[in-house]
C-alpha cells in the first residue's frame, strides 16, 4: 500500500500518546485509594502498578483483538481500507487528547469511553450513521448511573459493616483478627475472579463458572490463611493508640489495599490495553494485506509497547487523577481504602459475568462516594464530584468531535 510506512508510524506514534493517556488516567484509578489512605506512597504506587499493569499487558493482553472495540461501528461498510486507516489515527489521535487534558485536570474518566466516543465520531463522520451500533451506546451512557450507583451501595454497606464488627467495638484489635480474615476471604474470592475473568480471559483458559468460581474459593481461602497469620502478628503502638486502637487496626488493612490494587492493576493492563493498540493492530493488518478485518492479530511488539506507553503514562502524569481519588473526593484511611477497593471488585465481577457495560472508573469513584456518606454528606466535597460526573457526560460527545475533526484533517491532508 502506498504510504503504508507512513500510516504505520503515525499509528504507532499515536497508539503510544492513547496508551501513555490510558496510563496517566485509568491506571491511577486502581492505585488511587492505596495512595490516598496512606497505605503506600506515590512512588511506590506508580512502581507497582507499572509492574503488574506492564506485565497484565504482555502475559495477557490476548493475541488477537476486535478491529473495532465493543463492536460500536460496523467495518464492512467502510468505503475503503484508506478510510478506516484515517478512522483509526484519528481515534487514536482524539482519545489521547481528551486523556491528556483530564489527567491533567485530574479528572478520571474512562478510557473505554473516551475510545468509543471517538470511534462513534469517525464511524458518524468516516461511514454514515446507520454503521454506529446507537443501543450499545446507550447501554454505555445507562452505565453512568449503574456503575457509581452499585459501587456506592457496596462500599458504604461495607463501612458499616467494619464499623459495626470491628471498629466501633470496646476491643477493636482483637475483632479485627477475628473478622479480619473473612473479609481477606472475600477480598481473595473476588480478585482471583476479576483475574480469571478479565486478567486472563485472553489466555483462554477454558474454564466454566464453576470451576472460576472453586479456583477463587481455594485461592480466597489460602490469601485467607497467610493474611490471619499476618494479622497476628500486628501489635498494639502504645504511642499511636494511648486511648483507643485505631491506628494499630488501620495497619491491618493497609497491605490489603496493596493486594487488591495489584490484582486490579493486572487485569486492566490485560483487558484495557487493548483500547490504545487496538486500533493500531487494525492499521498494521491493513497495511500488510490490504483488507479490512473484523479482528487483528496482535504481534508482541505491540503488547510491550503499549504496556510500555501505560508505564510512561502513569510516571509522568498518574500523580494527578491518583489525588483526586484518593484525598480530594473524600478523606481515606486504610480501612476505607479497602472497603473502596473491595466494592469496586465486587461490582467488576458481577457486571462482568452479566455481561453489563460498566466502567472500572466510575465504579472507583462511586465506591469512594458511598464510604464517603456512611460518614455523612459532610465527608464528601461536592464540588469535586460535580467536576467529576461532567467529566464523565462531556467523554463521549468530546472524543466525537475531535475524531470527527482529526479524521477530516486527516482525509484532506492525504486525500486532497
Amino acid at each position: 500500500m502506498e504510504l503504508g510506512f507512513t500510516f504505520l508510524l503515525l499509528a504507532i506514534g499515536f497508539a503510544l500518546f492513547m496508551t501513555w493517556g490510558v496510563g496517566a488516567n485509568d491506571v491511577a484509578n486502581a492505585m488511587g485509594t492505596s495512595v490516598g489512605s496512606g497505605a503506600i506512597t506515590i512512588k511506590k504506587a506508580i512502581l507497582i502498578a507499572g509492574i503488574f499493569e506492564f506485565a497484565g499487558a504482555v502475559l495477557a493482553g490476548g493475541h488477537v483483538t476486535s478491529t473495532i472495540r465493543k463492536g460500536i461501528i460496523n467495518v464492512e461498510s467502510v468505503p475503503s481500507p484508506e478510510v478506516l486507516i484515517f478512522g483509526m489515527l484519528s481515534a487514536l489521535l482524539a482519545a489521547g487528547t481528551w486523556l491528556l487534558i483530564a489527567s491533567y485536570f485530574g479528572w478520571p474518566v474512562s478510557t473505554t469511553h473516551t475510545i468509543v466516543g471517538a470511534l462513534v465520531g469517525f464511524g458518524m463522520v468516516g461511514i454514515g450513521m446507520q454503521a454506529v451500533a446507537w443501543a450499545k451506546v446507550a447501554g454505555i451512557v445507562a452505565s453512568w448511573i449503574i456503575s457509581p450507583m452499585v459501587g456506592a451501595v457496596i462500599a458504604f454497606l461495607l463501612t458499616l459493616s467494619l464499623r459495626r464488627f470491628i471498629l466501633n467495638t470496646e476491643q477493636p484489635l482483637v475483632n479485627a483478627r477475628r473478622y479480619g480474615p473473612y473479609y481477606i476471604f472475600v477480598m481473595g474470592v473476588l480478585i482471583a475472579l476479576i483475574t480469571l475473568f478479565k486478567g486472563l480471559k485472553h489466555l483462554k483458559l477454558e474454564l466454566t463458572g464453576w470451576q472460576s468460581l472453586l479456583v477463587a474459593l481455594i485461592v480466597g481461602g489460602l490469601i485467607a490463611v497467610v493474611g490471619r497469620v499476618l494479622i497476628s502478628r500486628v501489635r498494639v503502638d502504645p504511642e499511636a493508640d494511648r486511648d483507643f486502637q485505631f491506628a494499630t487496626v488501620e495497619r491491618v488493612f493497609a497491605p490489603l489495599c496493596v493486594f487488591t490494587a495489584c490484582s486490579m492493576a493486572f487485569a486492566h493492563g490485560s483487558n484495557d490495553v487493548a483500547n490504545g493498540i487496538g486500533p493500531l493492530a487494525a492499521v498494521v493488518s491493513i497495511v500488510q494485506t490490504g483488507q479490512v478485518g473484523q479482528e487483528s492479530a496482535l504481534p508482541l511488539w505491540i503488547l510491550v509497547l503499549g504496556g510500555g506507553g501505560i508505564v510512561i503514562g502513569l510516571a509522568t502524569l498518574g500523580y494527578r487523577v491518583m489525588k483526586t481519588i484518593g484525598t480530594r473526593i473524600t478523606e481515606l484511611t486504610p480501612s476505607r481504602g479497602f472497603c473502596a477497593e473491595l466494592a469496586a471488585a465486587t461490582t467488576v465481577v458481577v457486571a462482568s459475568r452479566l455481561g453489563l457495560p460498566v466502567s472500572t472508573t466510575h465504579i472507583i469513584v462511586g465506591a469512594v462516594l458511598g464510604v464517603g456518606l456512611a460518614r455523612g454528606i459532610a465527608a464528601i466535597d461536592l464540588r469535586v464530584v460535580l467536576g467529576i460526573v461532567t467529566s464523565w457526560v462531556v467523554t463521549l460527545p468530546i472524543g466525537a468531535g475531535l475524531a470527527a475533526f482529526f479524521f477530516f484533517f486527516f482525509k484532506g491532508v492525504f486525500l486532497g
